[in-house]
């Protein structure tokens, strides 16, 4: 089964995220800010990231690093809700993709299904 580790500081938006990927049928693995993550990381390696630019812990550049540290090719997806954001990230980072966050999760779970199908 698919482990997503699911990052965001907004416990109502985290909950969502959640419930519905666990539909999907996702082994879901959250955390609330990116020192928790990190430690999921090391307990278990997700096979892909949802994560917000923003977190209230520590810079979100710094923990994507240090996930891509422990295993490359790990898929990062940033769930933001600033478009202005999408182009920089892309270009300067190395996630797989940006999501413009919404109520309406279909386009998350569509990428993550995309994303996924290797791993099944």
């Amino acid at each position: 089964m698919t482990t997503i580790l699911v990052v965001e500081s907004d416990k109502n938006h985290l909950f969502l995220i959640e419930q519905e990927l666990l539909l999907e049928g996702y082994n879901i693995v959250t955390a609330k800010d990116g020192c928790e993550a990190l430690i999921k990381v090391k307990e278990r390696p997700p096979d892909l990231v949802v994560m917000d630019i923003f977190l209230t812990d520590m810079d979100s550049i710094e923990l994507i690093e240090r996930i891509l540290c422990r295993n490359r090719k790990t898929p990062i997806i940033i769930h933001t809700s600033y478009t202005s954001y999408k182009c920089k990230l892309i270009t300067w980072l190395t996630v797989t993709y940006v999501i413009i966050k919404s109520s309406d999760l279909s386009g998350l779970k569509n990428k993550i299904r995309q994303l996924t199908n290797k791993f099944e």
